[in-house]
Formats: C-alpha cells, sequence, structure tokens
C-alpha cells in the first residue's frame, strides 16, 4: 500500500478543543460567565456591608433625634428612678428640691441631666455620695459643657458663686461633670451630668 493510501491522523494535542473532544468555548461565553459570577459575588458583600452601613447611619441619626427630642421636651419635674440614679451614680440627697432631670441615649454615650436644691449638709451627702467632697469643688468654675448647657438651656452667668469638679470613674462607670451654685451656701443648687460611654 501506498503511503497516500494511509492518511495521517493528528495526534490528540494538535485536535482543536480541550484535550477532550470538546471544540473550544467562545471567548465572549467565557467573559459572560466571568462576569455573572463577578456580579453575584460582589451582590453577595456588597448588599450586606451596604445594610450595615446603612443601618448604622440610621441608628447613629437615631440617637441623635432622641437626643434632641429630649432637649425640646426639657428637663422633666421630678425624680429620677432609683435604677437610673444607680446607672448614673447620681445620689440626689432625700431632702432635695425642685428635682428636675432627663436621659438621652445615642449610639456614643447615654446621658442623665440633674438639677436640685439641697441644704449645705446635703450637698456633702451628695459629693461623699458620687465618690467625690466638697474639697474637689473649685471656686468660679464651670464644668458643664457649652453642648450640655445648649441641651438643658441651664444658666452660668455672672453674679452667682459657681464652684466645679469633674469626677472621673473607669470605664464602664459614668463620669460625672458637677457644678454648684454657691451664692446661698445653706441651700446649693446642683448641676450634674453624668455620661457613661460603652
Amino acid at each position: 500500500m501506498i503511503a497516500a493510501e494511509h492518511p495521517v491522523v493528528p495526534h490528540q494535542s494538535d485536535s482543536p478543543g480541550d484535550g477532550e473532544g470538546k471544540p473550544p468555548e467562545d471567548p465572549r461565553h467565557v467573559f459572560k460567565r466571568r462576569f455573572i459570577t463577578a456580579t453575584i459575588i460582589v451582590l453577595l458583600i456588597g448588599i450586606p456591608a451596604g445594610y450595615l452601613l446603612i443601618s448604622a447611619g440610621q441608628s447613629r441619626r437615631s440617637g441623635m433625634d432622641k437626643e434632641t427630642e429630649a432637649a425640646a421636651q426639657g428637663l422633666r419635674e421630678g425624680w429620677p428612678s432609683k435604677m437610673q440614679r444607680r446607672i448614673f451614680e447620681i445620689p440626689i440627697p432625700g431632702n432635695g428640691q425642685g428635682v428636675q432631670y432627663y436621659e438621652t441615649n445615642n449610639w456614643k454615650a447615654s446621658r442623665m441631666y440633674a438639677k436640685f436644691r439641697t441644704t449645705s449638709a446635703g450637698l456633702d451627702r451628695f459629693l461623699t455620695g458620687v465618690g467625690t467632697g466638697r474639697a474637689a469643688l473649685e471656686p468660679e468654675k464651670i464644668t458643664i459643657s457649652p453642648r450640655d448647657i445648649k441641651i438643658t438651656g441651664w444658666s452660668f452667668g455672672p453674679g452667682e458663686h459657681w464652684a466645679g469638679t469633674t469626677h472621673s470613674n473607669k470605664k464602664p462607670r459614668p463620669t460625672q461633670n458637677i457644678t454648684v451654685n454657691m451664692t446661698d451656701p445653706a441651700s446649693p443648687v446642683v448641676y450634674v451630668v453624668s455620661a457613661a460611654t460603652p
């Protein structure tokens, strides 16, 4: 038999396709498949991440809205609950008069604002209960921040004898900013902002 009668059979590696007898895949199909896969991955990761960001933003705005709402309502007449006094470590003395308070909570901190009039002995009991004392009160020092003054509407103007101190605690215990109107030493008025941060 002459050579022409024997057809040349190409080797497996010479054949088109993927080595399993399949034709080569269309590049457009490969691109489309990869694009769909990438899109699915982005959606699986991106949607939850986006949701978390939106949720955090809404939570922050909600906390700020609650704080603004509380400020708009102003201080409430009456005593905070025993639990609130314990959490914020504001031991208002039993002879406290004209007690006002309110609580705000947001993503950064929880705050209790309180104001009351007491006696000289009642002031000592309050300061001792907080964990400080009269000696810590610095004359003419206002420890209530401008931010908290704006929220409460409290006024610490001239012509009064002010004294203040800040009592810090290790987290998660609250820190108290205390300012006292000592114009009438026998009947001081106490202003306190107790802030607890996570």
